[in-house]
């Protein structure tokens, strides 16, 4: 185990802990001829400012992405991870309350396992979970904890046990967004900063989408074909601000029925009624409807765009896929 004189130094500012999506900076590094190291929190004991399955990558130049605890470990983690490159042997790391580690502790004052080994091949590492985020398929990772040997996997749920392992990776959330207005606006704008990709409907709206939103996660089809295509499944949610009460009620019903885990409709509270009657004689069930939010957007005191999109947001947070 390192000593503190040896600590890999990392930024003053913890930029590289506000995102937990390793893949753009693994494909990055790739690009750039780095190899790279994963640090997984495999196992905590009372409480831990992370949840398990928490990961960091370290390349074999000192860059880092994603976290593992509050700050607390992090400089040791890293130098652990190039010391892992340089020997190619895998390690589980224990700091906290009751850890061997008496020079870093945790103040939360927990305990935490840090499993850290190489990825032996880089490009086949990126390659499968950018495939399978493509086709928007679930995807796990079973790593080896004695020998650090990584498998992917769609199979599942996996048994866990002390020898193994296993990380899921759910495809990104993604939230369809029918409108045009400020609200719509804020929405695609502040959705990709909470790692939410966006797309678009607007029937028969203009050419081009706006700025935020690229051409292909746009589409100004006439209602009909938009719903007939409409790629929904279960880590999509769907919210229509379209102020139209036609529109809303097709492409809720249309949401209802598929996968999709949560559904918005944006408008006053007194409209809940005349809209919860026409979705049920559209033929929505009392099962449907529970995904349903009326109106749109947490209670959060929302008044201007960005405030009504962080409220939306914050229910698709709430309501993710576990």
């Amino acid at each position: 185990m390192m000593g503190p004189d040896r600590l890999a130094p990392l930024p003053q500012w913890p930029e590289y802990g506000l995102s937990d999506d390793l893949l753009p900076t693994l494909e990055a590094w790739l690009a750039q001829g780095k190899q790279a190291a994963l640090a997984t929190l495999v196992s905590i004991t009372g409480s831990s400012p992370r949840s398990l399955g928490s990961e960091m990558a370290i390349s074999s130049t000192g860059d880092v992405q994603g976290y593992v605890s509050g700050g607390c470990v992090e400089a040791a983690v890293a130098a652990e991870a190039l010391q892992c490159l340089k020997d190619r042997r895998p390690r589980l790391l224990d700091y906290g309350a009751g850890s061997p580690v008496l020079d870093i502790q945790l103040t939360c004052g927990g305990r935490i396992s840090i499993f850290v080994r190489p990825i032996a091949d880089l490009a086949a590492h990126v390659a499968a979970l950018r495939k399978a985020r493509e086709a928007r398929h679930a995807l796990a990772l079973v790593t080896d904890l004695q020998t650090g040997a990584m498998e992917f996997t769609h199979n599942l749920p996996l048994p866990e046990d002390e020898k193994t392992f296993v990380r899921r990776y759910p495809p990104p959330l993604r939230i369809v967004v029918a409108g045009g207005d400020p609200v719509t606006l804020a929405l695609l704008k502040l959705a990709p900063q909470f790692n939410v990709e966006t797309f678009l409907l607007r029937p028969l709206g203009p050419t081009l989408p706006p700025s935020m939103v690229a051409q292909d996660h746009y589409d100004r089809r006439r209602l009909e074909e938009c719903l007939d295509e409409l790629p929904l499944d279960e880590w999509t949610a769907v919210y229509t601000l379209t102020h139209d009460a036609h529109t809303d009620l097709e492409i809720a019903s249309k949401a209802l029925k598929s996968d999709a885990f949560c559904v918005g409709i944006l408008g006053s509270r007194r409209k809940i009624a005349s809209r919860l009657s026409a979705l049920k004689a559209s033929g929505i069930d009392a099962t449907e409807l529970k995904k349903l939010h009326l109106p749109a957007g947490m209670d959060i005191n929302a008044r201007n765009p960005m405030e009504i999109a962080l409220s939306i947001l914050s229910q698709v947070t709430a309501h993710r896929p576990a």
